[in-house]
């Protein structure tokens, strides 16, 4: 236990027994979730599972917690996995190397969380995994868009209903109103993005999409936002 003696002075025993216990899942561990998983494992959460289909490159060692030279090509559930394993052995750890979507998102039932992350970046992956959470009853909890920002004192964590400045936000709340789901928390960033250099961010591709101009300062503070709100919101209901 002595690797959480500083938790353990600031949140007690039983608090703490309530992080052992519970089983948070993750989507998405690049940029916002990798900083999430971690921050959830080091504040003593002991069983966790990820998701997520991609490989570690070289772009994403500016930002991506998981992102080193060592790590370079490992898929990042893997490369997510032996990092958190070093940082307590003990941790009970899934992973799926999948891009959860509603074509095989039956296989991946959700009611045996007690706390989801959603950190992914397409809004139809987005609109799945928050749409089924709430069907099976388990808190959910959602990043908006941190591309293109700096500034990690403009995030705040709100419901969806209640954003201003925010497209993606946007988007979400209509998607998710069509369907009847309301009362979302998020996290999410007022600031206008923005991106200095346009001439390279045509050639500068994510898949067949253009790459977000991204530093590390905002996904990093996301992600921590979110991995509190996790940790707290399980103290309170428990």
């Amino acid at each position: 236990m002595e690797r959480f003696n500083r938790a353990l002075l600031l949140i007690g025993d039983e608090n703490l027994e309530k992080l052992k216990k519970a089983s948070v899942a993750v989507f998405g561990v690049g940029g916002v979730g990798g900083y999430a998983v971690e921050s959830l494992v080091r504040s003593g959460v002991s069983k966790i599972t990820v998701f997520d289909n991609d490989t570690v490159a070289l772009s994403n060692i500016n930002r991506q917690i998981i992102a080193t030279e060592h790590t370079l090509g490992k898929d990042k559930v893997e490369a997510v996995k032996d990092r958190l394993l070093a940082i307590n052995p003990n941790l009970n750890i899934v992973c799926n190397k999948v891009f959860y979507l509603p074509e095989n998102a039956e296989k991946y039932p959700l009611n045996e969380y007690d706390y989801i992350i959603d950190a992914v970046d397409t809004v139809s992956a987005k609109i799945e995994i928050i749409t089924r959470a709430k069907k099976a009853g388990v808190p959910v909890i959602s990043c908006m868009g941190t591309g293109g920002k700096t500034d990690p004192t403009a995030l705040k964590v709100a419901d969806i209903e209640k954003t201003k400045g925010c497209p993606l936000a946007r988007v979400m709340r209509r998607e998710l109103k069509s369907r009847g789901i309301k009362e979302v928390k998020i996290v999410y960033s007022e600031e206008i993005p923005v991106n200095f250099n346009k001439d390279l961010a045509e050639d500068v591709k994510n898949g067949s999409r253009k790459a977000p101009s991204s530093m590390i300062f905002v996904p990093a503070s996301a992600g921590i936002l979110l991995a509190r709100e996790v940790v707290f919101d399980i103290i309170k209901r428990s």
